[in-house]
């Protein structure tokens, strides 16, 4: 795909439908696609970035959380993550969140990329990182609605609640497979 823009669609016209800052805005749009079609009703939804972290401690097992999440109507086991604030960089996100859901800490990050949630829609931008010699520090300090059990599962396990369904979050099972990807690369944790 060539990176010149001619594929890229012109907005002619943009109105907010939704606003409810911080969490997002919904704007119709007016676009005109390659060719010159033009589109009066497309839709998207900016929201707050967010960092996902991967962490293991120095056994190797991850850190992980049991949540339930109202969006899917489902408890599901989760990787710890958390929105980035104004004028905050990912990874200090990432850093922060870990401390804050987990009460963990760890002294190695990893950076394993950055994705856009929906590439049609927008819906915010995932960074995900992987963290080495997560140790606990502390209690939790979680701010989240729903309860929160933190536990600590092996690596294996965690792959098989990936492939049984149990990890339902799409940015979860991202930087699953993203971390995947990196120790096979470097061969362990």
């Amino acid at each position: 795909m060539s990176d010149s823009g001619e594929r890229i669609w012109k907005v002619r016209d943009r109105r907010s439908e939704l606003r409810r800052p911080p969490w997002l805005e919904v704007f119709r749009e007016t676009v005109e696609l390659e060719g010159g079609r033009r589109v009066d009703d497309f839709y998207t939804v900016e929201m707050q970035d967010f960092a996902v972290v991967a962490a293991f401690t120095t056994k190797g097992d991850v850190v992980v959380e049991r949540l339930y999440r109202h969006g899917s109507r489902q408890v599901t086991w989760s990787l710890p993550a958390g929105y980035v604030h104004q004028g905050e960089e990912p990874l200090v996100s990432a850093i922060r969140e870990l401390r804050e859901e987990t009460g963990y800490e760890a002294a190695e990050w990893i950076a394993l990329g950055r994705f856009v949630a929906d590439g049609n829609r927008g819906c915010g931008w995932c960074s995900s990182f992987m963290a080495r010699g997560a140790e606990r520090v502390g209690e939790p300090k979680s701010d989240d609605l729903a309860q929160v059990d933190v536990s600590l599962v092996s690596w294996d396990r965690l792959i098989e609640l990936l492939a049984t369904g149990e990890v339902t979050e799409l940015a979860s099972a991202a930087t699953i497979g993203l971390a995947c990807i990196r120790l096979g690369s470097q061969g362990s944790i």
